[in-house]
């Protein structure tokens, strides 16, 4: 077994030509160097053709950087004029990459495909290859097929794997990854006691079949679909969209195979027969911005949300930058402005209706309803129009700010609060305001209530689909029909005017696209050590980080299709392999050769995603409500929230089980994203996000100790430890309390000087508490105002000082961090 640690002692870390010296020589040299243009007979764009060299010889010479002319030209030195001609030279620690590849051989491999100006031979265009597994010298660490394509690299570079990870580690590690939840103190127990073969695999099987796993793993789908419960822009006005939001759980739960995943999203309203369901689905491109200010153009807007569509189907299914392409040719892929605006027209020919889903009756009575209501409504702000200009300015004058700010938006503008603001300032002032309000209320109470959601539905007669010269909509240019990039398949063979959005869909998960696989699996990768195998997860384009292991992407993109598209199996197989199961502890003899963890000789540790920093903080407080599903929730946040917004809405704190949902269902208001996810770096839904950045800021630390929702769950907390653990054999031991708290939070057992430290930390808080019981009722009541109703336990110190301790376990770095 590989579990010593050991690495080759070299001057230099072993640069990766693909991944650091190519991407420098492409940005500078190829414009003079390569298939178009080769000045001096000097080709560059592949080390086969520098070793061959130019007019003047070869390039390089491998072993010997001094001695090459391209190292040479790149410094100006020994008589050589210095390279690119005219322009910028590069940087010391650039040239210095390119030399020390030299010095260690330049080595490449030795089937790179020379570059013929086009883009058309880059590695992401070409099919994936289904690689033999790769043959290693010490078999005993594998566990299945990932596994060997890792070992090889490692033994390539004589480094070890690290050791298997402590089991309590390991439990916790897949409680976060696949569920976003961590394992309570009783779960960790069975699985340290179950030493039987099969234990871990049996704990993967059993975290896969949770109905958590979808709202863990839905999550970050809506992150590239871009979804929010508003329109967004500055008047950004709620919408109800939350059931494609439950589509997508339901849909991991249910382990639809990916390419129906993929197909229903884009054109589920297509397909023969299509279901309510499958309409839902389509909700994938109606999380595009709505922009609802007075005096757009608004064909310009329905533009913009096509070019979104177009740009997030690019970002999500292929790892491209098609946007790009939008004003002119794409600067570095084989993508053409042409061939941009023949994807537009797939997703230019939509009508964008809401989807009631409720019984035809109700569905009748509510349009009734709401007609009623539109004509009240607008005979309504006709009057106030009249008796506002008829009033004089001198009493106007006397009317609050906040009067005149709502008058001045148009009655679909105001907000429903507003609305009850100009009722009870007007009704006073004429019976017929006050008899016309009642009226509306009273209309208000007899609309039906029941969900609808966005949707897609094809247009009968398609738009006619125009180049926009330099992207603007306004100057028409060459008429397209549908049709998809040149560089990649072709679609099914009919004539071009047929083609339709479905035929878009199913060509993206054709068996040809050499994109969609590996770009999904990379995905995943990335998810479970923090960088996927291509770093630049959106851009597989020429300008993308080439694959730090590009036999073993291709080996999982056609296992996707093997497995019939299966996500739950490519989880399986990622979490079972010996390569996640790694110790994350760091080693400080990679720190030279490898100090990004490249090559993967140890798990990397994660700071959690947003909603699991405080879904984490439910889950042990055991606050959390587990319920699935529904329309979006309103947990406590700071107020003033709103201030800064154009319209200052109100946000009606959830009660009951709704306040302590976890987070997938929070609100999310895109010009003012709920703060304690934002801190955490939650996207706010305005594009497609296809990696979280991971910020570590004092923010973080004072969200954690002093927002209200963390207090509350500190509160949880400690009355959860006075629950469980106040029977005869925990009564009064206070090292056995700690050690429960501990271990709820972190699932491992405290070190004696945890333990002991945080025992010390507990009687200073109740030394303090105790000499200043004020300040202890001021903790437990979090700033709400103390009634005779409140009643204080009689242990109060003991019960704030818990409290504390319970702030400070939720703010440990270890709590938000997956080891």
């Amino acid at each position: 077994m590989l579990f010593g640690y050991a690495a080759v002692g070299r001057a230099d870390p072993l640069v990766d030509y693909l991944r650091k010296v190519k991407p420098i020589l492409a940005q500078h040299c190829f414009s003079c160097h390569s298939a178009k243009i080769h000045k001096g007979k000097l080709r560059l764009d592949t080390a086969a053709l520098m070793r061959k060299g130019g007019a003047s010889g070869p390039a390089i010479i491998p072993g010997k950087s001094s001695a090459s002319l391209l190292v040479q030209a790149l410094k100006g030195t020994n008589d050589v004029t210095q390279m690119p001609y005219k322009k910028p030279a590069l940087s010391e620690k650039q040239i210095r990459l390119v030399a020390t590849w030299i010095d260690q051989g330049a080595k490449a491999p030795a089937k790179e495909i020379a570059d013929d100006g086009t883009g058309r031979h880059h590695w992401a265009f070409q099919a994936p290859v289904r690689h033999p597994l790769p043959a290693v010298k010490d078999a005993g660490w594998i566990k299945n097929s990932i596994d060997r394509f890792i070992l090889a690299r490692l033994e390539q570079e004589v480094i070890r794997p690290s050791p298997e990870a402590e089991r309590t580690t390991l439990i916790r590690r897949l409680y976060l990854d696949l569920l976003g939840l961590p394992p309570t103190i009783a779960e960790v127990d069975a699985f340290l006691a179950d030493r039987r073969p099969g234990a871990y695999e049996r704990l993967v099987d059993r975290l896969l079949a949770s109905p958590h796993y979808g709202e863990r793993w839905g999550r970050h789908w809506l992150d590239l679909a871009r979804y929010a419960d508003t329109n967004g822009f500055t008047i950004d006005t709620p919408r109800e969209i939350w059931k494609y939001r439950d589509w997508v759980i339901d849909a991991f739960n249910k382990d639809m195979p990916f390419d129906r995943f993929v197909i229903e999203q884009m054109a589920g309203d297509m397909l023969p027969g299509a279901s309510v369901e499958q309409k839902i689905a389509t909700g994938f491109h109606r999380n595009t911005l709505i922009n609802e200010e007075g005096g757009i153009d608004v064909e310009q807007f329905r533009v913009e949300a096509v070019a979104d569509r177009v740009s997030t189907t690019g970002t999500v299914f292929l790892g491209l930058t098609l946007g790009c392409a939008r004003c002119h040719d794409h600067k570095y892929d084989p993508i053409s402005q042409k061939e941009y605006f023949q994807l537009f027209a797939f997703l230019n020919n939509q009508k964008e209706p809401i989807l009631n889903l409720a019984t035809p009756e109700l569905a009748a009575k509510r349009a009734d309803i709401r007609a009623q209501l539109a004509k009240s409504e607008d005979e309504l702000d006709l009057k106030l129009r009249d008796y506002v200009k008829n009033t004089s300015e001198a009493e106007k004058a006397t009317w609050k700010r906040e009067i005149t700010l709502i008058l001045n938006l148009g009655f679909d503008q105001r907000t429903r609060k507003q609305k009850q603001t100009l009722a009870t300032f007007f009704s006073p002032r004429q019976a017929e305001f006050k008899k016309r309000f009642e009226h509306i209320a009273a209309l208000q109470k007899q609309e039906p209530k029941f969900a609808t959601t966005m949707v897609l539905e094809e247009l009968a007669k398609p738009r006619v689909t125009t180049i926009h010269l330099g992207g603007d909509f306004t100057r028409k240019g060459e008429k397209v029909g549908p049709g998809v990039p040149g560089v990649l398949h072709g679609l099914s063979a009919k004539p071009q005017a047929a083609y339709n959005r479905l035929d878009l869909a199913r060509w993206l998960v054709d068996a040809k696209n050499p994109l969609i696989g590996r770009v999904t699996v990379n995905r995943l990768w990335q998810a479970y050590f923090g960088a996927g195998l291509v770093e630049t997860e959106n851009d597989f384009g020429t300008q993308g980080i080439p694959p730090s292991h590009p036999e073993l992407l291709d080996w999982l993109a056609t296992e996707l299709r093997a497995q019939n598209w299966s996500l739950k199996a490519m989880h399986r197989l990622i979490v079972n392999s010996a390569t996640y199961r790694q110790s994350s502890k760091a080693r400080p003899e990679l720190a030279t050769i490898d100090p990004n963890n490249k090559l993967l000789a140890r798990q990397n540790r994660l700071r959690l995603d947003a909603e699991i920093v405080r879904d984490n903080a439910l889950a042990v407080s055991g606050l959390l409500t587990q319920k699935l599903g529904g329309p979006s929730v309103y947990p406590p946040q700071p107020k003033g929230i709103y201030q800064f917004t154009q319209v200052q809405r109100s946000w009606q704190t959830s009660i009951g089980p709704d306040r302590f949902r976890r987070g997938v269902y929070t609100f999310l208001q895109r010009s003012a994203p709920y703060p304690a996810l934002t801190v955490f770096d939650a996207p706010d839904g305005t594009s497609s996000c296809t990696r979280r950045i991971r910020s570590n800021t004092p923010l973080q630390a004072l969200t954690l100790l002093n927002d209200q929702a963390f207090l509350e769950l500190a509160q949880g907390l400690a009355e959860r430890v006075y629950q469980e653990t106040n029977h005869k054999e925990h009564k009064g031991h206070e090292e056995e309390k700690v050690r429960h708290a501990f271990r709820l939070c972190l699932a491992r057992e405290p070190s004696p000087m945890e333990c002991k430290r945080l025992e010390q930390f507990l009687a200073l808080q109740i030394k303090e508490y105790q000499a200043d019981p004020d300040q202890a009722i001021a903790l437990l009541l979090m700033g709400q105002k103390r009634t005779i109703s409140v009643q204080l336990p009689a242990d109060l110190p003991q019960r704030a000082a818990w409290m504390s301790l319970c702030r400070v376990l939720l703010n440990l770095d270890e709590f938000i961090t997956r080891e």
